[in-house]
């Protein structure tokens, strides 16, 4: 009797620590679930906070642009040698931005590359130089533009190419 008695007492112990350890993995898995939760809900307003900043800043710049109606441009800056990629500088008030432009590697020194011009025929050929004048078409960026300008080249010496009838020798053995 002892001892049926001694097995239901252990069996009894033995389920209710069983049931101790269920209701402890029940309270540590709602304890998990909960912290989850507050985790993400916080995740979600640092995200909603970080838009509201960003949009806040975008407005500023908006509203800064607008006040500024008149922003003046300066030359454009290549980064390195005298053309290609670069940078200009605007101002307006005591506002300052930079912006990338670019500079044709074919412009001209003399007018710049802002200043856009209608250019007519060359003329002849006179004291070993050749010159035609161009009538302002366009300014970029507000630059300061002449109406006209005009341009010289040196004279290229004609030398008279051979026509297809003619053929050069072959170097090498002849037969």
């Amino acid at each position: 009797m002892l001892l049926a008695n001694g097995d239901a007492i252990a069996t009894s112990a033995v389920q209710g620590w069983l049931e101790l350890n269920e209701q402890k993995l029940t309270i540590n898995e709602a304890g998990m679930r909960g912290i989850f939760s507050v985790s993400i809900m916080l995740l979600v307003a640092l995200a909603l906070a970080v838009e509201a900043v960003k949009t806040k800043e975008k407005a500023k710049e908006v509203k800064a642009d607008v006040d500024c109606s008149e922003w003046q441009y300066g030359k454009c800056v290549p980064s390195s040698g005298d053309c290609g990629a670069g940078v200009r500088e605007a101002t307006c008030n005591e506002q300052t931005k930079k912006h990338k432009c670019k500079v044709p590697c074919n412009w001209k020194k003399d007018f710049g590359a802002d200043c856009k011009y209608k250019f007519g025929r060359w003329g002849e050929c006179e004291a070993g130089t050749r010159s035609r004048s161009g009538v302002l078409r366009k300014i970029l960026f507000n630059a300061d533009c002449q109406e006209t300008i005009k341009v010289n080249k040196p004279c290229s010496p004609k030398t008279p190419k051979p026509k297809g009838g003619e053929k050069k020798a072959k170097k090498g053995k002849e037969n």
